[in-house]
């Protein structure tokens, strides 16, 4: 049967020697095996949220960077537009146990937005807020400062849709999917650590695939369905 999903991958996933040219190469994407501890390889691109999808049209979207930074920085989407972009090629693994390789995403580096707005050398932590019901995540800036961090409209040549995050959404390649905050409003540059919705749920504070940094604790946050998970991917395959 036809799979209805435009975004299934029917083949092999992207290699980074196969990717467009001055992409920016996520370094786990080098791995001999891309797959983290726990994951499957999953073709599709499973649309998962908490609560109601937030549909900002364009002439209503705007970004703010604040908190400890030289310059506070606000924009609308033109102005958004306008900034310099760049590609950036990465796997994508959800704490879900899905992964989907081969991810290619277009918009503004972090590190772009960082270095206009001025961060202080005070702020170690940001916190990513969404449009949805005051969605939040944190991250150490070690993590968020990479060079494969990216505020992306488009995913694999096309503009993000309302279900994956869009108009805009944060995507933060070398932590879980969860603090690739979606409907990304705006950026908090902190001195201090504040864990964000899921973290105050039971997530793990830091998320990293590698470590299975899943969970703060031996106890499954509310809401975590195993068998649901395990539906949602059943095309995976180990890879």
């Amino acid at each position: 049967m036809l799979n209805e999903d435009p975004k299934y991958q029917s083949g092999a996933p992207k290699e980074p020697d196969h990717i467009p040219e001055g992409a920016i190469v996520s370094s786990d994407t080098r791995r001999a095996n891309r797959i983290p501890p726990g994951q499957s390889r999953t073709r599709k691109w499973p649309v998962l949220q908490w609560g109601p999808i937030p549909e900002i049209p364009f002439n209503e979207w705007t970004f703010e960077v604040r908190g400890l930074v030289e310059r506070p920085l606000s924009f609308c989407w033109d102005e958004y537009r306008q900034l310099p972009r760049v590609k950036v090629f990465s796997d994508f693994h959800c704490v879900t146990q899905w992964s989907r390789l081969g991810n290619v995403w277009e918009g503004v580096s972090i590190r772009e937005l960082a270095k206009r707005a001025g961060v202080k050398q005070q702020a170690k932590f940001v916190i990513a807020t969404g449009n949805d019901d005051g969605w939040t995540t944190n991250m150490p800036l070690a993590d968020f400062l990479q060079p494969d961090v990216v505020l992306a409209d488009t995913h694999d040549g096309e503009l993000i849709s309302f279900d994956h995050g869009g108009p805009v959404r944060l995507v933060v390649p070398q932590l879980y999917a969860w603090k690739s905050a979606k409907w990304c409003r705006s950026l908090t540059f902190l001195g201090h650590d504040e864990p964000g919705l899921w973290e105050k749920q039971g997530y793990h504070n830091h998320g990293n695939p590698w470590l299975e940094e899943r969970f703060g604790s031996e106890t499954m946050p509310p809401g975590w369905n195993e068998e649901e998970n395990r539906s949602i991917i059943s095309d995976a395959e180990p890879f």
